[in-house]
């Protein structure tokens, strides 16, 4: 019991200072799991990184759930993972309440008008570097390229995700001649799953939703966006504007940056949606991991299965790519967004160390102060 409660104040402690996104959620658990406290050591604590690529959903909570299974069982698993939610997702209900009582109000969009360059300037930030990561070899720059064409073109995410990870891990199976362990090695079978529509409409047509989402997104969580943005706001459950605003909230708040779609069930069916829309984002986490903490090592030394990863990874890449390409069209179309744009971006490659809420927080500011001039 000693250990939960241990875990249990970790993590809460981790849910509400966490901003930053992923990288610095996983930093903080690394200086706090392995420096202060000494429950594992480096070695370990990179292996459980390393499979929280190799499962979909929010890399940090996974992570978070990881310890948690690894210091506390199934206990263990539990509380990690609900204290590093639980903050964020309260944080965010309360923009959501606010926002949907007053977000509309003339008065409020002009501090909304510079959210969105700045927002377009964060994920330009974290695409870089993933870039940089993924693209490794001659095949996985044809993928992205191929990829960043087909997504533009209208081509699912989920479609251009899957394809490119089951091509090269086709690939690599073919060069190992190993191809008849692959069916060993795909991470779920989740083909009919993801091509399936939602059928059920109200509450449990929105849970499947986010259900389907949270068992199939890998990447960035900002790939996430790209997924609502086909379900949701194509679809006309949301409006694109909605959208927008609930990545600014999630730069905002600390935690997850998947609890966004807490403040988008939110304003599709208030504490109903937000309830399951949360529910259904987060389940698959908690079932990938305590299915995939036994089997670390072995699935960590498949080549084929790096593979797939590679080019999901590149794909990812590829796909936020191509949100930031739609909204800048969208968006960005007169001179205060150009201007707001160009700052935005100035100063997240000039500062990369300054949290993003910042970002979000000086758009919003700029914007404000730009609609006042004539």
């Amino acid at each position: 019991m000693n250990n939960i409660s241990e875990i249990a104040k970790l993590f809460l402690k981790l849910g509400i200072i966490g901003f930053g996104g992923p990288a610095a959620h996983i930093a903080m658990m690394q200086d706090e799991v392995v420096r202060k406290r000494k429950w594992m050591d480096e070695q370990h604590f990179l292996d459980l990184m390393g499979a929280t690529n190799l499962i979909p959903g929010p890399n940090s909570t996974e992570m978070a759930i990881h310890i948690g299974y690894d210091r506390g069982g199934w206990k263990g698993l539990i509380v990690a993972g609900l204290c590093f939610i639980v903050p964020a997702v309260l944080i965010t209900v309360v923009f959501a309440v606010l926002y949907k009582s007053y977000g509309h109000l003339p008065e409020l969009q002009p501090f909304v008008y510079g959210i969105t360059p700045a927002i377009i300037a964060i994920i330009a930030a974290a695409v870089y570097p993933l870039a940089k990561k993924s693209l490794k070899s001659t095949q996985l720059w044809i993928i992205g390229i191929s990829v960043l064409i087909l997504n533009f073109l209208g081509v699912s995410e989920i479609a251009v995700l899957f394809g490119a990870g089951f091509l090269a891990m086709g690939i690599k199976a073919i060069q190992k001649k190993s191809a008849g362990k692959m069916s060993a090695l795909l991470p779920l079978p989740l083909l009919q799953f993801t091509g399936a529509g939602i059928a059920a409409g109200g509450t449990m047509g929105l849970f499947l939703t986010f259900l389907k989402i949270g068992a199939i997104l890998y990447g960035s969580g900002y790939v996430l966006f790209a997924f609502l943005n086909t379900e949701l706001v194509a679809t006309g459950l949301l409006s694109q504007q909605q959208l927008i605003d609930a990545i600014a909230v999630g730069q905002f708040t600390p935690g997850p940056v998947f609890s966004s779609v807490t403040f988008i069930g939110y304003q599709i069916d208030n504490f109903k949606g937000a309830l399951v829309a949360t529910l259904g984002i987060f389940l698959p986490s908690f079932l990938f991991v305590a299915l995939l903490n036994p089997l670390v090592k072995k699935v960590r030394n498949s080549k084929v299965f790096a593979a797939f990863l590679d080019a999901v990874n590149v794909a990812s890449v590829a796909v936020i790519a191509v949100i930031c390409i739609e909204m800048g069209m969208a968006t960005i179309t007169d001179w205060r967004t150009i201007s707001i744009t160009i700052v935005s971006f100035v100063v997240v490659f000039g500062f990369r160390k300054l949290n993003s809420a910042f970002i979000v927080l000086g758009g919003s500011l700029v914007g404000y102060l730009l609609t006042l001039v004539g």
